[in-house]
């Protein structure tokens, strides 16, 4: 499981640029099944995606496509999770582990 961290650059006055081709990628990598949340990082600074499914090399190539990381707008983290303890109802994240 990843946390994928996309923290807003110094160039977000070109943000509307590239949203609805960073709307478009979201749509991709959920219909994908990769991705299972997006949103806006609560301190205004960007914007944060749970990812699973893929290895770091293949999610670190789909971020690479992201237009928002693409065009500068936001700088990628990608932040690998290897839970030891997980709520029952979350046991779909474990990839039949």
């Amino acid at each position: 499981m990843y946390f994928i961290l996309l923290t807003f650059a110094a160039q977000t006055d070109r943000l509307a640029e590239f949203l609805e081709g960073h709307k478009a990628w979201l749509h991709q990598g959920f219909e994908d099944g990769v991705f299972l949340a997006a949103g806006s990082m609560t301190d205004g600074e960007g914007g944060a995606i749970l990812a699973v499914g893929e290895s770091e090399e293949e999610l670190t190539a789909r971020v690479a496509q992201d237009p928002f990381v693409t065009g500068g707008v936001v700088e990628p983290e990608i932040i690998g999770v290897a839970p030891t303890m997980m709520d029952p109802r979350l046991d779909f994240l474990r990839g039949g582990e």
